[in-house]
């Protein structure tokens, strides 16, 4: 078996990788727009970035997350120790492609970043995540 392949599966190629899993490779990431996608079926974030309009970055990574909420009036809510971050925005739980939802893949870890839309782009459609609070 081929060193390559061994690292690639267990994460021991002294890249960074965690918990004994192998780092995403960013092309395995589908952009559906405000949020990532992890396309592999067994595939698992470890942590979500955050990403205002104004540059400002925070992980959050999964095993943190105590709860995960979806009010269509309030936004999507993570309660992360004893804090909440609020996700507000429009269509946060619609189906941008089949099986592919924002909430959905929250709570599967299937989302390795969400980001704030800017002004340039089109809200009329699809999942818009407007701001961004913690």
């Amino acid at each position: 078996m081929s060193a390559n392949i061994l690292e690639k599966y267990t994460g021991r190629n002294g890249s960074g990788a965690q918990n004994g899993a192998a780092p995403v490779d960013e092309s395995e990431i589908d952009d559906v727009g405000c949020f990532g996608w992890l396309r592999g079926i067994r595939d698992r974030a470890l942590s979500v970035e955050l990403r205002r309009a104004n540059g400002n970055i925070v992980a959050i990574p999964y095993h943190t997350i105590e709860r995960f909420e979806l009010d269509p009036s309030d936004g999507i809510v993570l309660a992360v120790g004893g804090k909440r971050i609020c996700l507000k925005g429009r269509n946060l739980n619609l189906e941008v492609q089949p099986t592919i939802r924002l909430f959905e893949g929250l709570a599967r870890h299937k989302v390795p970043w969400i980001r704030e839309a800017d002004d340039r782009e089109d809200s009329r459609s699809g999942t818009v995540v407007e701001s961004i609070a913690w």
